[in-house]
């Protein structure tokens, strides 16, 4: 098994516990930070009617709830939603909660969706995961529209550690863990999260990576005291 089988075989295991963990780690904080990311991408759209938005790594479906709900308080007509994720137990668990949604077993590596076919491209708390990220990027300027969004939600590596960080940095490796690893009885799981920011790339080099494909950074904001950050670039 390679590491990325091994990742979804992860995911496969705290699947239906995943929400649940996801809500106490987080705090339910996760939840303002996606809001904002729909947000401001249909802000920067500036479009009314949008054929297709597909969310890569979607895990158990919400952000595609967030993009449904947010586009209807801005009166945008939103024509299809899709999920894209490889982990068939994270799909199981999305198609229980959003039975109206469309879903495709897939990786963010092959999307298998048409070239130019999609208005906004997001993948939240996934990127990290995708062993061949750059090659993700490139299918991801295949699968857009011209001017269409990549919006990327992430936790991302940082050189630059003041106390606040060095806070946030012991809550993600000494606290995190064990209460993921608690509510999922997959500590190894929960282990993974802090290992794997570490390992991360910065913020100047997921631009650079972007730029590489054919994007443009259009929007870059870090928040909670740089647990998150949010990118939104644009094909070009």
């Amino acid at each position: 098994m390679d590491k990325q089988e091994k990742i979804v075989s992860m995911f496969d295991d705290i699947a239906k516990t995943y929400d649940v963990a996801n809500r106490v780690m987080s705090m339910g904080v996760d939840i303002k930070w996606r809001k904002k990311a729909c947000t401001l991408s249909y802000d920067f759209y500036n479009k009314k009617e949008i054929d297709k938005i597909v969310d890569v790594a979607c895990g158990t479906g919400d952000m595609m709830k967030f993009w449904d709900e947010i586009a209807q308080n801005k009166n945008i007509k939103v024509n299809s939603i899709t999920g894209i994720d490889p982990s068939k137990g994270m799909l199981e668990v999305a198609k229980e909660k959003f039975p109206s949604y469309m879903f495709i077993n897939s990786s963010a590596t092959d999307l298998t969706l048409d070239d130019n076919s999609s208005d906004i491209i997001s993948i939240t708390y996934g990127i990290r995961n995708v062993v061949k990220r750059q090659e993700a990027f490139y299918e991801f300027n295949r699968v857009l529209k011209k001017e269409g969004l990549v919006v990327i939600l992430e936790f991302m590596k940082d050189e630059n550690k003041n106390i606040l960080k060095k806070t946030r940095d012991f809550y993600l490796h000494k606290i995190l863990p064990y209460v993921g690893g608690l509510i999922s009885k997959n500590l190894e799981a929960y282990k993974y999260l802090p290992d794997s920011i570490e390992n991360f790339v910065t913020i100047n080099q997921m631009h650079n990576e972007l730029e590489n494909a054919g994007f443009e950074i259009l929007y870059t904001k870090s928040f909670s005291m740089d647990i998150s950050t949010l990118i939104i670039a644009k094909k070009v």
